[in-house]
């Protein structure tokens, strides 16, 4: 009995026990030494030693090790929401970090690969140009479209969810249509509308359009027949089964025609922009500064359209919990 007891308690010393001590060093090393570097050669135009570079790397694949257990780690323990997403965090920490060191060692030219910190000061300097470029190509070309898309894909799908005639004439062609590639329709568009917003909208409604008739008809038809059963047993009307059975059925095929949406709607709307535009908007300043090797305006403008598409993701995402928190892929 004291053997067990012992075990035991060994075992649960073990389950509260903090991270591995090795795998602490090692990230905090890593890390260390790359910022030390930084700080170092931050003035410097001359390509570092050769021992210098061969350190940087053995200290950047040091904090990976480190980053890799302790990951492992807070997976195999309980953790809060928080701790959880340290791992992620670190990961983009060393990534810039090492990014930075890297670069100036080797003195890349900034025309070819800016560093970390050369995107960030020129995000802030030009934080007005790209304020404007963000307004023109999120909200007046892919939040636009994007609603237009969704707005005219519901009903659409309702009437060929009712109609069989519907169904085996249009559907094979709305979902032959969705596989159309945003290139092929954008100099299209952009002929036809002009240079202004209202193009590149229409590529974006168009491209957002055919997942969601797709998705939502679907799911408006893949219902349970033993559901159906039910309701008939109870004499539900057309309307009721609508309403009741099929509309709830179809809300997370919809919530992943939504999210697949806001993916392809900042896509059509950067994409749109290569074909032509007025002077303003993400892609058109991707476009040109990338012809003049101004890659650090490059990467911030890139920096901001990830950033917007992932919070317009994540905002998608939160309305599906909140709207189908019932349904078994989202239980816990």
């Amino acid at each position: 009995m004291a053997t067990l007891n012992s075990s035991l308690a060994g075992t649960a010393r073990r389950e509260t026990a903090g991270p591995p001590l090795t795998a602490l060093l090692a990230l905090v090393g890593g890390h260390a030494l790359l910022l030390s570097f930084v700080l170092l050669w931050w003035e410097t135009t001359e390509v570092a030693p050769l021992a210098w570079r061969t350190s940087l790397y053995l200290a950047t694949l040091l904090a990976a090790l480190g980053l890799a257990r302790l990951a492992t780690w807070i997976a195999e323990h309980p953790a809060g929401r928080l701790a959880r997403f340290l791992p992620a965090a670190l990961t983009m920490i060393l990534t810039l970090l090492a990014a930075e060191a890297l670069l100036r060692a080797h003195q890349v030219p900034a025309g070819l690969i800016p560093t970390p910190t050369a995107v960030l000061t020129v995000l802030w300097q030009a934080r007005d140009v790209l304020l404007q470029d963000t307004w023109q190509t999120f909200v007046m070309e892919a939040v636009i479209g994007f609603l237009i898309g969704v707005g005219v894909a519901l009903p659409v799908s309702g009437l060929i969810a009712r109609s069989g005639f519907l169904q085996r004439g249009l559907m094979p062609y709305a979902a032959a249509f969705s596989s159309i590639p945003i290139p092929a329709l954008a100099p299209v568009f952009v002929h036809m509308f002009g240079l202004d917003w209202q193009s590149k909208a229409a590529v974006v409604a168009v491209t957002v359009f055919f997942p969601v008739v797709v998705n939502v008809v679907r799911g408006l038809l893949e219902i349970d027949p033993r559901l159906l059963d039910l309701m008939r047993s109870y004499a539900a009307s057309d309307r009721e089964v609508f309403t009741k059975a099929r509309i709830p059925n179809a809300l997370p095929f919809f919530f992943n025609a939504l999210k697949l949406g806001t993916t392809l709607a900042m896509i059509g709307a950067i994409v749109g922009e290569f074909f032509g535009a007025t002077g303003t908007g993400l892609g058109f300043r991707i476009q040109i500064e990338a012809g003049r090797f101004g890659f650090d305006i490059v990467w911030a403008a890139i920096i901001v359209a990830s950033t917007l598409g992932i919070a317009w993701f994540g905002l998608v995402a939160w309305l599906e919990r909140r709207f189908t928190s019932w349904h078994v892929s989202l239980r816990e």
